[in-house]
């Protein structure tokens, strides 16, 4: 008899449905241990699992591998420090964007220009967050959207933090498609130009990504908290020249530091 847990088997049952591939089995292993009042040794696991015992020995031992799982010196398992890591970042992140909203909106009205807050994930730069312009014409962003980094002012603000040998694993990896007759084409043209934005401290787009679309835009870091991402203003080209992008990097430079001056405060120091 399986003592002190609250994995009762209608938890089983909905646990087990979450797959039936290796990893669904795995995540169902994990799912009985985090519902565990107490930590479960290998025969209680077996009790409340479908799985022969060779293969849940060697589901249980990758997930103490990767520090998905811990087992103790009396030879139960419990959660891993990594889950708790990943939790924290998955928190961080749901927080950012109510972190960054007030410095948003105080830049559109700076501006009165469409505002963007994008954090990195992989090759692309997904949209948290937009504060719409005030003018008749606006952009058809939309929030969860995705962007290739190499081609968006969002995306090359937050490249251009990542430490050089990250950079330049992520950069060789990268298919570049021409979206317009602007965009980078090669690693060596997009590297030239982040060694730029690393100096100054802010990029643009200059219609790389949609002909007639520009903006400016400076890099976002929470690196305690996993957070690599980037702020902008955005508008189109008929409307916003270079020159004026120029006079808002500024803003935008200052909207970045004081978000990530914000997140360290209410985001605590991180995992």
């Amino acid at each position: 008899m399986v003592e002190n847990r609250i994995a009762t088997e209608t938890d089983l049952k909905a646990s087990q449905s979450a797959g039936t591939g290796t990893l669904g089995k795995s995540i169902a292993v994990l799912e009985l241990v985090a519902t565990s009042e107490t930590p479960l040794r290998f025969t209680e696991i077996l009790a409340l699992s479908d799985q022969p015992r060779g293969t849940l020995h060697r589901q249980l031992s990758h997930l103490v591998e990767e520090g998905l799982l811990s087992m103790g010196g009396d030879l139960r398992y419990a959660l891993g420090m990594r889950l708790l890591k990943l939790a924290s970042n998955t928190w961080a992140k749901n927080q950012f964007r109510t972190v960054a909203e007030p410095h948003l909106k105080n830049l559109h009205e700076q501006t009165g220009e469409t505002v963007h807050l994008g954090i990195l994930h992989g090759q692309e730069i997904i949209y948290l967050d937009k504060v719409e312009s005030r003018q008749a014409v606006r952009m058809n962003s939309q929030i969860g959207n995705a962007s290739p980094v190499y081609c968006t002012g969002v995306g090359k603000a937050a490249l251009s933090v990542l430490p050089e040998a990250r950079l330049i694993d992520l950069v060789d990896r990268f298919s570049f498609q021409a979206y317009t007759p602007n965009t980078h084409l090669s690693a060596g043209s997009l590297l030239t130009e982040l060694a730029v934005v690393r100096r100054v401290g802010h990029a643009f787009d200059r219609e790389e990504h949609e002909s007639g679309i520009r903006c400016v835009a400076a890099p976002v870091q929470a690196p305690r908290h996993g957070i690599v991402a980037g702020v902008s203003v955005t508008g189109p080209a008929y409307r916003v020249s270079m020159e004026q992008l120029e006079g808002w990097a500024v803003a935008v430079r200052k909207a970045a530091h004081e978000i990530e001056q914000d997140v360290e405060v209410r985001l605590g120091p991180g995992p």
